[in-house]
């Protein structure tokens, strides 16, 4: 997903009572601050409305292939600064957005996580130490290498008052994999890859929880109805073949 040019990557597809059709990815991947700017409550966004392309094979040196267009719907950093929040992990952590696919482009939408099927429907906004994470990236970083897109790792623990999840996977989340979606041991919706970190794990990830930021979207983004779309492909723990042409 490129946004004024910065690439991101998307992660589960939503719907909202009138059956229109978003994909999310991290909040940040529409800010107009630097790659270090974390205070959602103060950094600045692109306006609503603003067209985000759908992309795939995108590297370094090539813009890749065009599957789609849509736009900037909820931003919960927009609406955070907005409201004048000051302070705390939800400042900090509800990193997500929305963009609505454009009616042209909503066949080519497919709600299964690439590589792994699901979600299988919404996490329960906790996980063990140790426990079983998987997700997918499509940074242009990669050159194009889709073998390396699919991830698998473990929880580190929670912190952020239950915002964020700690995760480390082979291999970590790099700049483009943000805003993509992970799922825990049994295939439900997880997170949203916001941050890499140097603690408590160098090349570990920062996942926000999308339980909280999927309830505050709900009730902030005037999106009547905004649920979680459950995949078509039923949820695999071993990496399947994705794809090639699905909107993510």
């Amino acid at each position: 997903m490129v946004t004024r040019g910065s690439q991101c990557s998307g992660n589960f597809v939503f719907t909202d009572a009138r059956d229109r059709v978003y994909v999310g990815y991290a909040a940040h991947c529409a800010g107009l601050g630097e790659a270090t700017d974390t205070n959602g409550c103060r950094a600045r966004s692109v306006p609503l409305g603003t067209r985000v392309r759908f992309a795939a094979h995108m590297t370094l040196v090539s813009p890749g292939t065009t599957h789609g267009y849509g736009r900037l719907a909820y931003s919960s950093w927009r609406n955070m600064r907005q409201r004048r929040l000051t302070g705390g992990a939800r400042c900090t952590y509800n990193d997500f957005a929305l963009v609505r696919v454009e009616a042209h482009y909503v066949r080519h939408v497919n709600p299964s996580l690439p590589w792994w099927g699901g979600p299988t429907g919404l996490g329960p906004g906790r996980l063990g130490q140790g426990d079983r994470v998987v997700g997918h990236g499509s940074s242009g970083l990669r050159a194009g290498l889709s073998p390396l897109g699919p991830k698998t790792g473990t929880s580190l623990g929670q912190s952020g008052g239950g915002w964020t999840h700690d995760v480390y996977t082979a291999t970590p989340g790099v700049p483009g994999d943000s805003g993509s979606g992970y799922l825990d041991g049994q295939g439900r919706a997880l997170g949203v890859l916001s941050t890499v970190e140097v603690a408590p794990l160098p090349g570990s990830n920062g996942i926000g929880d999308l339980r909280r930021e999927l309830r505050y979207a709900q009730h902030w983004s005037g999106i009547r109805g905004l649920r979680l779309v459950l995949g078509t492909r039923p949820f695999s723990p071993v990496p399947t073949a994705t794809p090639a042409s699905a909107i993510r």
